[in-house]
């Protein structure tokens, strides 16, 4: 599996959002309706998904589908 499409998953579940929302474009903000709860539940879901660990400063970097995907492949 992609590592977009896996993060699109965790995104559908997360935060109730339509598949067809989740681009790489897509700001969790101001295009799927994530709030900064949100995002902390979404970057835990993450780090538990890939294994990997997100630190604070990197998670308030991560504003875009896209930016968490290239995150995650700089991670494996």
């Amino acid at each position: 599996m992609m590592i977009f499409e896996k993060v699109q998953g965790i995104i559908v579940e997360e935060l109730g959002c339509e598949k067809a929302q989740i681009t790489l474009e897509a700001h969790l903000n101001d295009d799927l309706g994530a709030d900064s709860l949100d995002a902390v539940e979404l970057i835990m879901a993450i780090e538990d998904a890939f294994e990997i660990n997100v630190s604070d400063e990197a998670a308030q970097k991560l504003t875009t589908v896209g930016k968490i995907v290239e995150f995650i492949e700089g991670e494996k």
